[in-house]
């Protein structure tokens, strides 16, 4: 998922996230601790659901379109009948946090999970142009007390920022692939996103936001305190759970080739020493037909990640989307059409391909 539908409405946020800050985190600092009053009573979408959660899916609820007018009731009837136990969703505001919270208690009754995925640009060419880490670190924070209000189990901060810090066409697996200055502004928003949730909530998990392809160095910099120009002794990011993206035309997880030789990305995620989650997996719209997409899908993608779960400590995986992108969006992604009710073939592979795979 890219940052395309996310920069038409930032800068209602970026306005609303400056004046927040100022009044309520007293500056932004990373040494907030969690009121007891706040942290003791948790919301019944604090505590993932039990059992396997593997198998999951990607919806847009705090963008609306199509989500907003396919009843909650008739999402969560849809994943069921999928046997899908996670649903990953993104916020982007103090409204967009409370409104996946609410998604949150409605999924759990249902068997479900939610966790939100945090977007904010480093803002390059978009609204957020952030002169300095510490800028960046402050709007950060502000959307991860935002979000932490909502006491999620599960926090995924920030999505594919890699890839925006890139210095060309590069594979991503050396630091010196990457922008130094746009590097330091990622840095300050992942870090303000984790010490704004953990001023609200000290006991969710934290997902380093998903990058994709062979975008790992980025990872690498962020978890020994090195950035692109070759210094070291910058902050440490520390996490639980590291994700990743990967679709159809990015070949095998862990034989991917790009220009200077081929790598294994899985094996370099599992290097981390934490779960892994595969938090998008899709096919590509130019991807054949909807019957070979399906199928694909199903059987070497999902596939796929079933036959190296055990090897790479891979927890859950996300088929990336519930419903297809509406005209002017990313793409028909979706197992469904974007009316949110009818299937598409790849609907039935996956739900026969989860029910004969039980995780």
């Amino acid at each position: 998922m890219t940052f395309a539908r996310f920069i038409r409405i930032v800068l209602s946020f970026q306005i609303a996230a400056i004046s927040i800050f100022i009044a309520s985190c007293g500056g932004g600092s990373s040494d907030d601790t969690t009121p007891a009053s706040i942290d003791n009573a948790r919301r019944h979408s604090s505590s993932p659901v039990s059992g396997s959660l593997f198998y999951g899916v990607n919806g847009h609820n705090g963008y609306g379109s199509v989500y907003r007018s396919t009843p909650q009731s008739t999402q969560l009837a849809q994943l069921k009948d999928l046997g899908m136990k996670v649903y990953r969703n993104e916020v982007f505001s103090a409204s967009s946090a409370s409104d996946i919270g609410a998604l949150a208690n409605t999924m759990a009754a249902g068997g479900v999970t939610v966790f939100p995925v945090l977007l904010m640009d480093v803002g390059f060419g978009s609204t957020y142009n952030f002169p300095d880490e510490q800028s960046a670190y402050n709007a950060g924070y502000t959307l991860g007390r935002q979000t932490g209000a909502q006491h999620f189990p599960y926090y995924e901060v920030s999505n594919e920022l890699g890839a925006q810090c890139l210095t060309g066409n590069v594979d991503g697996v050396r630091i010196t692939d990457y922008d130094n200055r746009k590097f330091q502004t990622a840095r300050g928003v992942i870090r303000g996103m984790i010490a704004g949730i953990r001023s609200m909530d000290s006991r969710g998990k934290i997902i380093i936001g998903a990058d994709t392809w062979m975008h790992y160095a980025f990872d690498q910099m962020l978890a020994n305190g090195t950035q692109p120009d070759g210094t070291s002794g910058h902050p440490v990011v520390t996490w639980d759970i590291t994700a990743w993206h990967w679709f159809s035309d990015q070949g095998d997880i862990t034989n991917a080739c790009g220009g200077t030789g081929c790598y294994n990305v899985i094996g370099a995620l599992h290097a981390f020493g934490k779960p892994v989650w595969i938090t998008e997996l899709g096919v590509r719209p130019s991807f054949g037909n909807s019957t070979q997409a399906g199928a694909y899908l199903a059987n070497d993608m999902l596939g796929g990640m079933v036959s190296i779960a055990s090897q790479y400590d891979i927890e859950s995986v996300q088929i990336y989307e519930l419903y297809d992108d509406p005209p002017g969006g990313e793409g028909p992604y979706g197992l469904l059409l974007n009316d949110g009710l009818t299937p598409k073939p790849a609907y039935a592979d996956v739900k026969q391909f989860i029910a004969s795979h039980p995780r």
